[in-house]
């Protein structure tokens, strides 16, 4: 963590508003343009289907009950007839009931009639569902090859970020949104896109064919309208902040358990057992409130819509019953829209409970936007300078760099590094060291100055280019899941297993390698169980020796070996350095003593340069530094015994 910079708790950006977060991620489906229109298609064709369903359903009903009727009635007269008896005998409801049917009078249900229109709607649904699942399963397609690509987007992004991005962000939260985060966000689209798509087309449909039967009812029916949507989107927007947060905690909540386990022994070893254990208590309390909040009130769209629903059913009931009576609409007609009221209010409350799932997937988006929106590093050149690099003879001059506008940590270096030569980094801790060394493989870049290798400003360079020259060992091995062999060949793929071998030898892997059960195939994994922290040290260095770079940079890298393995990796990278230059940020001066030229850094300066004899005879920094670190070992009178044989 650079000095000045938020911690793993700070908060993101506030996400963005939900439309344009929506439209955004629909705009990813732009690719498969041609197959989402085929899904459109599929879908009003299914739709089409089922909405017919009900209203040919409404015609079996009327062979029934007319025929039903019709065998009450005496055979041998007209229907006019008969309406005129009843009229006679005051029943004139029953009358005008009559006068909308269909009906002849003493003849009964034609059920042929009946399994006919039965065996049409039976062909419909059938039609409706083939193509109610083609259109699913080209959907389920579309969405995986949109999330394939956003997945692939953020990976490449994240290789274009700068390291200041990382410093910035912990990464619990950012591993939570490349995983977490993209994974709710394929589920809250393959479980809304196409209910969303069905449901409105459904709705539509519905819509038609309700004026179509009745007009009036089909009034009655949108007044509830309105008040679903008013109260859907008052939900909606009292869910969203609480979907923000829960995703937002989520990243936290990992980010914290990510800390804790890779650090769990340094965690036992200070006994901060329970104040780590209080820190994951409140921050998954947090997100225990949050997930609460945002599923209990997004949950409420469900019964607020089912009981709207239900209102627009019984006055449909109520007045549509009033209409058969009248003979204003036939029975069938009546049932027909029933059932498309049912079917009416379904999709809307489809449509609302979706949106519950919609704001969670959208919350989701946004924090992927935020990282495929954050800042990218400088671009490379478009035509790299062609001249070779291969000498390795590095210059810094007048560099100056600040991680904040108001902190400078570098201000004005001119350094000259010629090839083959040792040059030592010593100083302070926030020195600027290793930053120095950053500054030359452009993790970052500098505010002022120019950094050249052989000439070439390394900015004309591309970042493969310029990075595959320099090899590094750091201090903090990293090793991945793998064999020993494969983490040696990390540092060039293409090397022989010839060439693997002697590196092992040269940084003394084989030494150890042979105790292990499989030898080079012994599998270890990230945190390179299974071997001493000296050995997975060794193995890095090894990588380091298989790259054959132009530059080398060694932060500490022999810190975490004993001091016998120490002297044999010395001499093993005198012979690698030679005709390469070497860049050695070191603490223990004992291991720089030969080192062609050692640089003595504080606050961002140069104060001293010079060899190990030159800086102690000058009696300044490196003197106060070599004086400091070997008090415990050396009396002072030791000290100036030394300083007078120099």
């Amino acid at each position: 963590m650079r000095p000045g910079m938020p911690g793993p708790g700070a908060p993101g950006t506030k996400a963005k508003s939900f439309v344009p977060s929506l439209k955004r991620l629909l705009r990813r489906l732009a690719p498969d343009r041609v197959l989402v229109t085929v899904i459109l298609v599929l879908a009003v064709i299914a739709v089409v289907l089922n909405t017919l369903g009900p209203q040919i359903l409404g015609r079996a009903t009327n062979l029934i009950f007319d025929g039903v009727i019709g065998k009450q009635l005496p055979a041998g007269v007209t229907k006019d007839q008969a309406i005129a008896g009843l009229r006679a005998r005051g029943e004139s409801r029953m009358a005008d009931m009559l006068a909308g049917m269909d009906v002849i009078p003493g003849t009964g249900v034609d059920f042929a009639a009946v399994g006919r229109v039965l065996m049409v709607v039976l062909v419909l649904y059938i039609c409706a569902g083939v193509f109610g699942w083609l259109q699913g399963y080209l959907l389920t397609t579309v969405i995986n090859r949109v999330i394939k690509r956003l997945r692939a987007d953020v990976e490449e992004k994240i290789h274009r970020l700068p390291l200041s991005y990382f410093d910035n962000n912990p990464r619990g939260d950012l591993l939570s949104r490349v995983t977490n985060d993209v994974d709710n966000m394929s589920q809250s689209l393959q479980q809304t896109l196409s209910q969303m798509v069905t449901s409105v087309l459904t709705v539509i449909g519905i819509l038609i064919m309700m004026f179509w039967i009745s007009p009036l009812l089909a009034l009655i029916a949108l007044l509830t309208v309105p008040v679903a949507v008013v109260v859907t989107a008052q939900i909606a927007k009292r869910s969203k902040p609480h979907f923000i947060d829960q995703w937002k905690y989520t990243g936290l909540v990992n980010a914290q358990v990510e800390e804790a386990y890779t650090g769990h022994e340094v965690v036992t070893a200070f006994g901060r057992m329970n104040e780590v254990g209080r820190e994951f208590d409140r921050r998954n309390d947090k997100l225990y409130e949050s997930s609460f909040r945002a599923q209990f009130i997004s949950g409420l769209i469900m019964p607020v819509m089912m009981f709207v629903g239900n209102l627009n059913y019984v006055l449909i009931a109520v007045v549509g019953g009033l209409r058969v009576a009248s003979g204003s609409l036939s029975l069938g007609e009546v049932q027909a829209f029933i059932q498309y009221s049912r079917g009416f209010s379904q999709p809307l409350t489809q449509i609302g409970s979706m949106i519950n799932l919609l704001q969670s997937g959208v919350a989701s988006a946004e924090r992927i936007f935020e990282i495929l929106d954050a800042p990218e590093q400088i671009a490379d050149p478009a035509q790299e300078d062609s001249r070779p690099v291969d000498r390795g003879r590095v210059a810094f001059e007048d560099v100056s760099f600040r991680y904040e506008a108001d902190k400078p940590i570098i201000e004005n270096l001119s350094l000259v590094a010629e090839p083959g030569h040792v040059v030592a980094i010593v100083g302070p801790t926030g020195a600027g060291k290793t930053t120095l060394v950053n500054l030359l493989e452009r993790f970052y870049e500098v505010d002022e100055g120019v950094i050249s290798i052989d000439g070439v400003d390394i900015t004309r360079l591309t970042r493969d280019h310029l990075r595959s020259r320099i090899g590094m060992v750091l201090q903090d091995t990293w090793l991945f899941g793998g064999t020993i062999r494969e983490n040696i060949a990390y540092g060039n793929p293409e090397a022989s297993e010839a060439e693997i071998l002697e590196a092992a030898r040269d940084a003394f892997v084989d030494r150890f390698v042979h105790s292990l059960p499989n030898g080079y195939d012994t599998v270890i994994d990230e945190e390179g169980s299974g071997v001493s922290a000296g050995e997975k040290q060794l193995i890095t260095i090894a990588r380091a020796f298989l790259a054959k770079p132009s530059i080398l940079i060694l932060d500490e890298a022999t810190s975490s070996v004993d001091t016998r393995t120490e002297l044999l990796v010395q001499h093993a990278m005198a012979a690698l350095r030679r005709d390469r230059t070497s860049f050695v940020i070191a603490h223990r001066l004992s291991t720089i003593r030969d080192a062609d030229l050692i640089i003595v850094m504080d606050s961002g300066r140069i104060v001293e340069q010079g060899t190990h004899t030159q800086l102690l005879a000058a009696r300044g920094h490196y003197y106060q530094l070599y004086r400091a670190q070997f008090a415990g070992a050396a009396t002072d009178q030791d000290l100036e015994d030394s300083l007078d044989a120099v």
